[in-house]
């Protein structure tokens, strides 16, 4: 019984809070969105794919300790990607004005799996800068490996259509937009129950009686005049006469 009465004052919290918790959901929509779309510099993508295969092997193409080896080989592919011995050689190429470190932070390299197969991707405010930086990287890569470590394993895998990404990969507005409702709805919510909690005025009998701990034994109702008929100056004006006759 006493579930049912808190889930029923529950209600009646959200429902007489019910503009306010809409009007924050709305606001927080609407900024999201206007954020996303005006002020957000979108962020283009391209990926270069490049294949670890020792090519100098007399072994069969398949053999399962040369696959195993330049796998484990991948991994410290990655970090050389992005040290300097690298990416300084890509700035010059291209005139980057970014630094090494910026320049870094625009890179990610991975194996695609467990295969061979390492991506480059690389992300920019302009689509085809990040193109440029992830096919130059590759190739100076594919260079310089030869004399860092003395392999000549990486090949280029040719562009697909696929590398650069048509349209921005962020900031993605209804992704956005969608975080911001559900955010804008539990603030919404929250504020409701702390402006209930805060609120100890008495507006009802329930009220009163939560407050004393005792029943109410009766209630005067406000009259409205106007509904009864009677009008406020000729009332007083009978309260006046029952006075003078009274003294």
């Amino acid at each position: 019984m006493e579930e049912t009465i808190s889930l029923k004052e529950l209600y009646q919290t959200l429902r007489k809070r019910l503009w306010m918790i809409a009007l924050i959901t709305v606001i927080a929509t609407t900024v999201s969105g206007v954020v996303s779309y005006l002020f957000l510099t979108p962020i283009y993508q391209s990926t270069t794919q490049i294949l670890v295969n020792q090519k100098t092997s007399d072994q069969p193409i398949y053999n399962s300790s040369d696959i195993r080896t330049n796998i484990e080989l991948i991994n410290t592919y990655n970090v050389i990607i992005k040290k300097p011995v690298i990416l300084d050689k890509v700035k010059k190429e291209l005139n980057l004005e970014s630094s090494v470190e910026q320049l870094s932070n625009q890179i990610t390299v991975a194996a695609e799996g467990n295969s061979q197969v390492v991506n480059i991707t690389v992300q920019d405010e302009d689509a085809e800068t990040a193109k440029e930086i992830a096919n130059t990287i590759a190739v100076v890569f594919q260079k310089e490996i030869v004399n860092l470590m003395s392999v000549d394993n990486v090949s280029i895998l040719p562009a697909s259509e696929f590398e650069v990404s048509p349209s921005p990969v962020k900031p993605q507005p209804l992704l956005n937009m969608a975080i911001a409702l559900v955010v804008g709805l539990m603030i919404g919510v929250g504020l409701a129950f702390l402006l209930e909690f805060l609120d100890n005025t008495i507006k009802s009998e329930q009220d009163i009686e939560k407050v004393l701990g005792l029943p109410v034994l009766g209630a005067i109702t406000e009259i409205d005049l106007a509904a009864e008929g009677l009008d406020r100056n000729s009332t007083n004006t009978r309260t006046v006469r029952g006075e003078s006759v009274g003294s």
